[in-house]
């Protein structure tokens, strides 16, 4: 295995070329464009890595997957999914055009940005630091980590600049679909996309929830089965943002990219797999960490569909 993923790296190395790093929050601006790391965590022989594994970045949209893992877990299906939708989405990540014109205006699922505030101010605790907390928390569980840091640069950038995410809570407030101090819940969202991570973290992150909830490195029974399976049925369908059907037919696994440069995938039953490389293409997703999860997926047979 650690041959095969030293191999890819290297074809990919200059990938990212091909790709520009997110400057709308302007602390990511300051990323390595040519940064590519891969790791793989096998449910039987554990973590193997190759390239710039070990290279820091921020989680962004891939903590989407544990916000919402733990208001399955705290808060159940039905109220989660009674204020966000399960459907894909055409549009990028911060559109406000659907949510606006869409009756009933709930988010159409819980991982484009609008879904992810929502899912937040379900979780019951008042404070942005609770919220914050538990989400961090769990993130470092599944990781297999005793913790898991904030990147405060980024916190203050994010919250700073995010004038579109405002838009979208005060509308979703306007229409009755979110409740409390909206700057308390965006300060917990901004919180949460600024936990900083490595590739190799992901891939833990991906073989736990590929292990229906229990963390293959600590041996933990972190999510029930059935928030694990629920969790990767939404990044299947939604996971790339409005790339997740091109995803689903080019590599075929559950996956969820952020705009940190990261990738976490999960293979039911197999391994999970992580990537960095901070040069996006157009939707938001890694260049670099989309042509590798292909590599991998063909080379591996790991299409699950």
């Amino acid at each position: 295995m650690k041959e095969l993923l030293d191999s890819v790296v290297e074809e990919f190395r200059d990938i990212w070329r091909n790709g520009r790093v997110a400057t709308y929050i302007p602390e990511l601006a300051r990323a390595c464009p040519d940064a590519v790391g891969l790791a793989v965590c096998d449910l039987g022989s554990g973590l193997y890595t190759a390239g710039d594994w070990n290279y820091p970045f921020t989680m962004q949209s891939v903590s989407k997957i544990v916000s919402l893992a733990l208001a399955l877990t705290v808060c159940g299906e039905d109220t989660v999914f009674s204020s966000v939708g399960m459907d894909p989405l055409a549009d990028p990540f911060n559109s406000i055009m659907r949510l606006e014109m869409d009756a009933p205006h709930r988010p159409h699922n819980p991982l484009i940005n609008s879904g992810a505030i929502v899912v937040l101010s379900l979780l019951p605790w008042t404070k942005s630091s609770e919220r914050f907390t538990a989400v961090s928390d769990l993130a470092a569980r599944m990781a297999g980590k005793p913790s898991v840091a904030m990147n405060s640069a980024v916190y203050i950038s994010e919250k700073e600049t995010s004038d579109r995410n405002r838009a979208l809570a005060w509308f979703l407030k306007s229409v009755g679909n979110l409740h409390g101090d909206i700057e308390d819940i965006l300060d917990a969202y901004f919180r949460q996309c600024s936990l900083e991570t490595t590739c190799a973290d992901l891939a833990v992150i991906g073989a736990t929830l590929a292990a229906d909830g229990r963390n293959p490195v600590t041996g933990e029974q972190v999510l029930t089965p059935r928030v694990a399976r629920v969790v990767r049925t939404i990044m299947a369908t939604c996971g790339m943002y409005d790339g997740s059907g091109e995803f689903a037919v080019s590599v075929g696994i559950p996956a969820k990219s952020g705009v940190g440069g990261g990738i976490a995938a999960a293979v039911p039953g197999m391994m999970g797999i992580g990537t960095c490389g901070p040069a996006l293409d157009s939707r938001g997703n890694s260049v670099a960490g989309l042509a590798m999860m292909k590599k991998l997926s063909e080379v591996l047979n790991l299409r699950i569909y």
